[in-house]
Order: structure tokens, then sequence, then C-alpha cells
């Protein structure tokens, strides 16, 4: 499994729905993020996108030198740049950071939004968009000389004089649970993100996707969007759960569910059907809780519960053929130390090599010298 985090470049905090206990975005705290995700061993950070969140790009590119081997998955917005300049910056990003760039495409959800950034264009007409996008963006990583017009895109002599250091290009993750979202996945991209609904809607989403992409002769991979809780009892688990959501009264929760209905996201609209703006029916599969889509958009649900109940719930997403997980949890830099600490000795993690050797300090006291320091055997000088 390869596991990744999150960086909160919206907010965070300790409940949702309310400024109280909430923390500010400033570098400093991306920064303690970011280094506490690449010291525990997390593949990579998802860095979302948005008029709320700032710039993922930028973000990337300053935690650079502060991290050693940490991915970042950042959003490449088609309709909102151009694809020969989105191509030079994924070029240089990808170089500077030593290859560590994977790419997020997002062809946006919300019309209001959109239409703030200059795009306009219907849901599906997005997607032949995003295609067209794509394709000369793939192209000039690839080292070709580009001219092309199509309905959207047009260039004429386009090329790319610096190279990435991935090759033909980084990876393009993307996730869309609409038939053209369905289609541009299965022509395009390398890893295909579902949200976390339920397993059985998940698997008909892979099983949809799988075929539109043999039909093309490709194949592809999958991964899940999914918020995390989990503690060493089953009873913790969900108390810090409903904590989450302690401070949310019905206006706030309606307000909330108005704004995400104006999207023509499918994926959204299907994350709302899980809960329906109601708190009545919030665990909608075994360990699977809709609490976080009352209020926030995008991925709303969290897998909660002990270690081992929420590592037998992983391995039933992994045999749906998901290998990918990108999780978060509030506050997101203690919550990167639980998952680290509790879920990643129970999976069979692809984690990067420790910067060094693991010391345990024992002493319950202080610095007595006694039961000072152990290594692991394996670790063991």
């Amino acid at each position: 499994m390869n596991v990744f985090w999150f960086l909160p470049t919206h907010g965070d905090g300790r409940y949702l729905g309310t400024p109280k206990g909430g923390r500010a975005v400033d570098y400093t705290y991306l920064r303690q993020v970011a280094q506490a995700a690449d010291q525990l061993g997390f593949g990579g950070v998802l860095i979302p996108t948005g008029k709320t969140c700032e710039d993922a790009w930028i973000v990337a590119s300053s935690l650079i030198p502060a991290t050693e081997r940490l991915q970042f998955l950042v959003a490449l917005r088609p309709g909102v740049i151009s694809p020969t300049q989105a191509a030079r910056q994924t070029a240089t990003l990808d170089r500077l950071s030593g290859g560590r760039l994977l790419i997020n495409v997002v062809a946006g959800g919300d019309p209001a939004e959109l239409a703030g950034d200059g795009v306009f264009l219907d849901h599906d007409e997005r997607y032949v968009q995003a295609g067209e996008f794509l394709a000369v963006w793939r192209w000039l990583l690839a080292g070709e000389t580009v001219d092309f017009t199509g309905k959207h895109v047009q260039v004429e002599g386009a090329k790319l004089l610096f190279p990435p250091v991935q090759h033909p290009h980084p990876p393009l993750y993307f996730g869309g649970s609409s038939a053209a979202a369905h289609d541009l996945a299965a022509e395009q991209v390398d890893v295909y993100l579902s949200w976390g609904e339920p397993p059985d809607a998940v698997a008909k989403k892979i099983a949809d996707v799988k075929q539109r992409a043999e039909a093309r002769g490709r194949k592809i991979r999958f991964g899940i969007r999914l918020h995390v809780v989990v503690r060493e009892t089953e009873a913790e688990a969900w108390r810090a759960a409903e904590s989450l959501i302690s401070h949310l009264d019905d206006a706030t929760i309606a307000k909330a569910q108005q704004a995400f209905a104006r999207s023509d996201s499918e994926g959204q609209r299907r994350m709302a059907q899980l809960h329906g703006g109601s708190r009545a029916s919030l665990e909608i599969s075994p360990n699977l809780w809709a609490g976080i889509g009352l209020v926030r958009g995008g991925a709303g649900t969290a897998l909660v519960g002990d270690p081992e109940t929420v590592t037998a719930r992983f391995r039933e997403y992994a045999a749906l053929g998901i290998d990918t997980f990108v999780l978060s949890g509030y506050p997101h830099l203690e919550e990167a130390y639980r998952v680290a600490e509790l879920l990643f000795p129970l999976l069979p993690i692809t984690s990067q090599e420790p910067k060094a050797r693991p010391v345990f300090h024992l002493s319950p006291v202080g610095d007595t010298g006694v039961g000072a320091a152990t290594w692991p055997k394996e670790a063991a000088p």
C-alpha cells in the first residue's frame, strides 16, 4: 500500500465548522506537517486546490528544502492555466524536487468558483477541455514539438526545452464519478482516485473505469481518499469522531449543504447523499463515518475505529484493487503521528527508509541514566 497524508492549506483545527481550536495557515505549521509526514514514512502529501486554499504549486516548491523524500501531489487545473505553462511548471518542480512531483488533475466542480477563474464551460465540456489540455501537456513533457488544434486548446510550435526528471512525465492522479470523468481517466491518467464511499459503491466505479481503460488498451491503478479517526480502542475512536462535530449547529450544517448543492460535481452529489445533511445515521457502512461531509466539501468520510478494525477496512478496499490511500485527520500534525504509530505496523506499507536508527528514551523521570535508551533489535549497533 502507498499511504499519503494531507497538507491543510485551507486551515486546520480540532473541530469542524467553528473557529474554536483552529490553527492559522502559515508556513511554519505546513512545514511541521510536511516534515512529520516525511519522517514518519508517508509516501507523499496531497496539497488541495481552490480559492479557499493557498496555492498548491507555491506551497510544494517552498517545502522542497524542508523535506527529503516526501512526494507532492499537486493540483493541475485545465482551463485555469495554459498547457504549455503547466508543462514548464511541471518540469521545473519535478527537476528541483529531484523527481518528487505527482500531478492531481482537477477539472473543477463549483460553477461559481470556476466563473471567478474565467471558466464558463458546463460539466461535460470541462472534461473535453481537460482531455485536450492533458494531451498537449503529455506530448510536451515527452519532448515533442506540438501543433494542435482542438475545440478548446490550440498551440503552434509548442516545445519544452527543459525535461522533467520522471519519464515521460510525473504520474497523473485524477478523481471523478461521472461518465465523462471515467472516460477521461480511462484515456489519460495513471491513478484513478475515488472518494471514500462504501466498498460496494467503490467497486462499481473501479469496474467501470477499468473496463473503459481496457477498451482503450490501457491499465491504470486505483486509490482512495479518506479521513481517518484511529484510537487504541473503538470507544475512544468514536468519541474522537463525535468530538470533531461537537460544535456544529443545524444552521451551520444547512448553510454548508446549501453551498455544496450548487456544485455540478457527481462526486459531491454522491458525498451529500451519504448523510443527507443529517446527523441521524452517519455510520453509512461498517466503521465508515460521513460526519465530516456535513460541513466539508469534497472528501467527507472517515474510517473510525481501533487499529485492527481500521486495518481490516483498509484491506477490504485493497481487495478491490486499491493500492494508494490518501489520508487525513484533524488536526493533521497530531493525527499523522497517530496513523503512523497505530496503523503502519499492521499494514503492508510502501514506506520510506527511516533517516536514522531510532532511539527510544525509556526513563520515566528524565535523564537518570537508568534504562535511558534502547534500539530495536534489527537496528542494534
